[in-house]
């Protein structure tokens, strides 16, 4: 789920329901930015990633392109920013205390990919298949990284009593998180064939790899 993203009230809401206690600015805020998301992918989907420039994406969301970068500060960041942080960390937090901290990290992983499936299936496939396919956007994606395994690192940090810049406790995030997406392009590889236990068996086996120490 900007160049190093600061969290806000409409960056917490899951997907496509607001929170209640939200304000209506919140919400409309949360709905504009939605908005835009989908009309990108639709654009996307239709004539391609690279073929497809701002101002059509903000024409057909009926936004000015002021109102994009707005919420978007670059065309890739359509792509690769969302609301999923706050799942993983909630996620993470539900972990029974004395799990292991990869266990705890590889089940928390799993979880809230599957809520972010059952919510937007169809957007999480293109948005993998995008990020392998245009360069730009594996680019840009090492800073939405750090900003998502900064706050892995002080969900950890909490569990372990680890300083959040201890140096094995970044490269243990790190590492999860690149074999998250191994897992995650693998899936794509095979069309995103096979049902959520196909997710978890893949999930399970990339993180496995590091539980094992990384031995072949």
């Amino acid at each position: 789920m900007a160049p190093a993203r600061t969290k806000s009230a409409d960056d917490t809401a899951a997907a496509d329901h607001p929170p209640a206690k939200l304000g209506l600015r919140e919400r409309k805020k949360i709905q504009t930015r939605q908005a835009i998301r989908r009309t990108a992918y639709r654009l996307f989907q239709e004539q391609g990633y690279d073929a497809t420039p701002v101002d059509q994406i903000a024409d057909e969301a009926e936004v000015s392109p002021s109102t994009v970068f707005r919420y978007f500060p670059t065309k890739e960041d359509i792509v690769l920013t969302d609301e999923y942080d706050p799942l993983l960390e909630e996620a993470l937090g539900e972990r029974p205390a004395g799990e292991p901290p990869v266990t705890a990290l590889r089940e928390a992983l799993y979880a809230s990919l599957a809520r972010i499936h059952q919510a937007e299936a169809d957007e999480i496939f293109q948005r993998i298949r995008l990020i392998r396919q245009v360069p730009a956007l594996r680019g840009r994606m090492s800073e939405h990284s750090a900003d998502t395994a900064c706050q892995l690192r002080r969900s950890l940090a909490e569990r372990t009593g680890r300083p959040e810049n201890d140096l094995e406790l970044r490269i243990v995030t790190g590492a999860m998180l690149g074999a998250l997406m191994e897992a995650l392009y693998c899936w794509s590889e095979s069309d995103f064939s096979g049902d959520l236990d196909t997710l978890h068996t893949l999930v399970t086996r990339a993180l496995g790899v590091l539980e094992r120490g990384l031995t072949l």
